[in-house]
């Protein structure tokens, strides 16, 4: 039961909004190679710890969102991180408009309703044909369909006095939501060719209200993201 859980959570972050030319040689292949998005994202960060440091996104609890208009040619980067980001080392005719930093400081109740949207990398497990036994690791396949995208979320909200993992280990959102009322649209799939690591992320957006249920849960996937690909601008929760 969750009877000892706080009624509310406090959630502190900045957040930083780039606004940037789509057709700049930089964003240009940000938007076309996730690994470079990444890297345009972690410039923001260097010096706060080692060079090479593996879990260096989440010690900075660095998380991040995108949006292209590509009549406009514009593309707008929000960037969550637990430390001031320093965009210098974007070259300034990338940029439309100066960087605009946020400092987010707002307390969460049980019952309080929010609206939200969440760029996710909604995914299942796939397992072998010839699987047997309870250690076969399946492959990590992402959801084609905004019906199995709405499936994928309910999993992970929470009702009122139920735990913050449930028994499969998902761990929920601190809050209950109305599937029904839910938006959900498919959006492009983003990879990199990297030969050393590549990548293919299915994306998905998702939009709605949020009634709280659990506060502090509520608060750390705030702080830490849903879902897997955090690193390549999936998993941030926006509140409003």
């Amino acid at each position: 039961m969750n009877s000892t859980r706080a009624s509310t959570a406090r959630f502190v972050a900045t957040h930083s909004v780039l606004s940037l030319n789509a057709r700049h040689p930089i964003v240009a292949k940000s938007l076309v190679d996730a690994q470079e998005m990444h890297r345009t994202v972690m410039s923001g960060f260097r010096g706060w710890v080692e060079d090479g440091d593996p879990e260096a996104r989440s010690q900075m609890g660095v998380l991040s969102t995108w949006s292209v208009d590509l009549k406009a040619a514009a593309l707008v980067l929000v960037v969550q991180s637990r430390i001031p980001g320093d965009w210098a080392r974007i070259p300034r005719s990338a940029l439309t408009a100066a960087p605009h930093i946020i400092t987010v400081d707002r307390t969460f109740k049980t019952g309080e309703v929010v609206g939200f949207r969440t760029v996710v990398n909604p995914t299942r497990s796939r397992l072998p044909g010839n699987a047997t036994g309870e250690r076969v690791r399946g492959t990590r396949t992402a959801h084609t369909t905004p019906e199995h995208v709405k499936r994928w979320f309910a999993r992970r909200l929470q009702a009122a006095g139920e735990p913050a993992i449930d028994a499969d280990g998902v761990v929920r959102v601190g809050a209950t939501a109305d599937t029904e009322h839910l938006g959900i649209r498919m959006l492009p799939t983003v990879t990199s060719g990297h030969r050393s690591k590549p990548v293919r992320i299915g994306r998905a957006e998702i939009r709605g209200s949020l009634t709280v249920t659990d506060p502090e849960t509520l608060v750390g996937v705030l702080s830490n993201g849903i879902g897997h690909a955090r690193a390549y601008s999936c998993g941030l929760v926006l509140t409003r």
